[in-house]
C-alpha cells in the first residue's frame, strides 16, 4: 500500500499557500446550503428524484427541482469516509487518499493523438487507449491510470466499457473511468469484479473507480444520477467532479464560483449517500474560469491554480479526499 507524500502539514518550516481564510470557508459552506435548500438542484433521472425524495428533500417531478435540506447535506458529508483507497492489481500498487497526502495522475479524456508512425494528428483509437495505459503503468510519478483518450473507433453508447476493457489488462494500476449510463457503469463493474474474482471482491478491492460530472450551473443530469447510484451500490469509489466555469456557468468571482462548484458536487454526494451510507467518494473538481477573448476554458491559467487550490482547502473542510485539475 502506498501512501504519498504530505502537503500542508504543519511541521516546523516550509511555505504554505491559504487562499480562503477559515471564516471564509464556512461562509462558503453557509451559502452553499442556502442554495441546495432554496434554489435546489436540476434533476433528470425518476430513481434518483425517489431516492432524494425518501431522503427528505423536497422533489418537484414537474419542473425536475430537487430541494435539499442543510441537515441531509451535513449529514452525507460526515458519512462520506474520510479515506478512501484506490486498488492496484497487486497491492504495492494501492494507494491511499486521505487528509494531507498527495498523489498524481494523467488527465483526461483526450480525443485525438499525433501518430507515433506517420507523425499525422489524427482520432484516438481503442488502442491508443491500451498503449497510453502501458506507458503510465511504467511512470512512477503517477498512482493511478485515467483514460488519456478515449476509443474513438468504438460505438459511442459504449465506449466507456470499450475503454475500461483496453486499460485494466494494461496496467497494475487502478483504472478511473467514466461511464455515460447504468449499462456503462455494470458493464466496467463486472469487467473488474471477473478480474479480482467477484463483485464483493470488487468492493474490497476496488481496481476500477467511475467519475461523473454534474452540469454547470445546478444540475444533475441523467447520466450523472445512473453513474453515482451504480457506483454507490456496488461500493467503488466516485469522483464527482464539477467543471464549472467562472464568468460563463458560474459566477465570475472565486467565491461564487466555489459556491456553485460546492453545490453541484455536495448534491453528488448527497445522492450517492443516500443511495448507500458509506460510499466512498471523491470531491473533484476542473473548474476553472472562461478566456473572454476566445469563449474558451482558460486550462492551465493562474485562475484555475487558485481555484484548485480553493476546491482542496473546501476538500479539507469537510475531510474528504480531493480531485483537482492540475496546471
Amino acid at each position: 500500500m502506498k501512501r504519498n507524500l504530505q502537503a500542508g502539514a504543519r511541521r516546523n518550516a516550509g511555505l504554505r499557500m491559504e487562499v480562503f481564510s477559515e471564516t471564509d470557508r464556512d461562509d462558503i459552506h453557509l451559502a452553499t446550503l442556502e442554495v441546495l435548500e432554496r434554489t435546489g438542484v436540476n434533476v433528470e433521472h425518476d430513481e434518483a428524484f425517489d431516492i432524494f425524495a425518501d431522503g427528505g428533500c423536497h422533489v418537484d417531478r414537474d419542473r425536475g427541482l430537487v430541494r435539499i435540506p442543510a441537515h441531509v447535506v451535513e449529514d452525507a458529508i460526515r458519512s462520506a469516509p474520510s479515506k478512501v483507497v484506490l486498488c492496484g492489481r497487486r497491492p504495492e500498487y494501492d494507494v491511499v487518499l486521505e487528509s494531507g497526502r498527495v498523489a498524481f495522475t494523467n488527465f483526461s479524456e483526450g480525443v485525438q493523438v499525433v501518430d507515433q508512425e506517420t507523425g499525422e494528428l489524427r482520432p484516438s483509437t481503442k488502442q491508443d487507449v491500451a498503449d497510453l495505459a502501458r506507458v503510465n503503468d511504467y511512470l512512477s510519478e503517477f498512482s493511478t491510470y485515467e483514460m488519456a483518450v478515449s476509443a474513438r473507433d468504438v460505438p459511442e453508447a459504449t465506449m466507456a466499457v470499450h475503454n475500461a476493457e483496453a486499460a485494466l489488462p494494461n496496467t497494475r494500476k487502478c483504472v478511473g473511468t467514466g461511464a455515460l449510463s447504468t449499462l456503462e457503469a455494470e458493464a466496467i463493474i463486472d469487467l473488474g469484479a471477473a478480474i479480482v474474482g467477484s463483485r464483493e471482491a470488487l468492493r474490497a478491492r476496488p481496481i476500477v473507480y467511475l467519475g461523473v460530472c454534474p452540469v454547470s450551473p445546478l444540475k444533475l443530469p441523467r447520466d450523472v444520477t445512473e453513474v453515482i447510484i451504480s457506483a454507490s451500490r456496488s461500493g467503488l469509489p466516485d469522483n464527482i467532479l464539477s467543471m464549472a466555469m467562472a464568468g460563463a456557468s458560474s459566477p465570475v468571482t472565486l467565491a461564487g464560483t466555489l459556491v456553485t462548484h460546492n453545490a453541484e458536487v455536495l448534491a453528488g454526494i448527497t445522492l450517492a449517500q443516500l443511495t448507500e451510507r458509506g460510499s466512498p467518494c471523491i470531491y473533484g473538481s476542473s473548474t476553472t474560469a472562461i478566456d473572454l477573448r476566445l469563449a474558451a476554458a482558460s486550462v492551465g491559467s493562474p485562475e484555475l491554480g487558485l481555484i484548485s487550490a480553493a476546491v482542496a482547502e473546501m476538500a479539507h473542510r469537510y475531510d474528504l479526499p480531493s480531485f483537482v485539475a492540475g496546471l
